[in-house]
């Protein structure tokens, strides 16, 4: 989820710059480009204008069950074709409450959860937290049958050592259900 804390933002001055302004996000701080003859107070103006900016867009591209469901439509087709199961899931949504999984799936009624501690992580984690659940829709258990499916995304051990990577920083040990 979106942090609602104040990112550190680095100014970066540009002689070559004369009026424009722009900004965008590297890793957990925001950089704002602005021209080199800007006074402190319009510095500061700009700052603002732009995190208010970054925010906005934010918003508009705020990660949504609809989107999700959409997402896991389009991997399981692509990834999993011929198993009319996982290409229609009865519901895939973000939840809140899961902080020992990333995902999780029953089959029995066809649901998938995925936890929205993932939301801001890259698309291609995401994809494979999807597509392992979607996995699941067609073999329940981890069996070889089942890393066979998840296997055919071309960066799921990528995935995998992203989030190994996470769960090593954050101390956490998260379980694949």
């Amino acid at each position: 989820m979106a942090s609602a804390r104040k990112p550190v933002v680095e100014v970066r001055r540009s002689e070559r710059r004369r009026r424009t302004v722009s900004a965008y996000r590297d890793g957990e701080r925001v950089v704002v480009l602005i021209p080199d003859q800007f006074s402190r107070a319009e510095e500061r103006e700009w700052v603002d204008r732009m995190l208010e900016r970054l925010a906005a867009r934010d918003q508009r591209t705020r990660r949504t069950d609809t989107e999700l469901g959409a997402r896991a439509a389009r991997l399981a087709q692509r990834y999993l074709p011929g198993h009319p199961a996982a290409a229609r899931p009865a519901s895939v949504r973000w939840v809140s409450n899961q902080n020992g999984r990333w995902g999780s799936c029953t089959p029995a009624d066809q649901s998938i959860r995925i936890s929205d501690r993932i939301m801001d992580m890259p698309d291609w984690v995401i994809d494979y937290v999807l597509l392992h659940e979607l996995a699941h829709l067609v073999v329940p258990s981890h069996s070889p049958a089942f890393w066979a499916l998840v296997a055919r995304y071309p960066k799921a051990e990528r995935a995998r050592g992203y989030l190994e990577g996470v769960c090593a920083a954050s101390g956490q040990a998260i379980h694949e259900d």
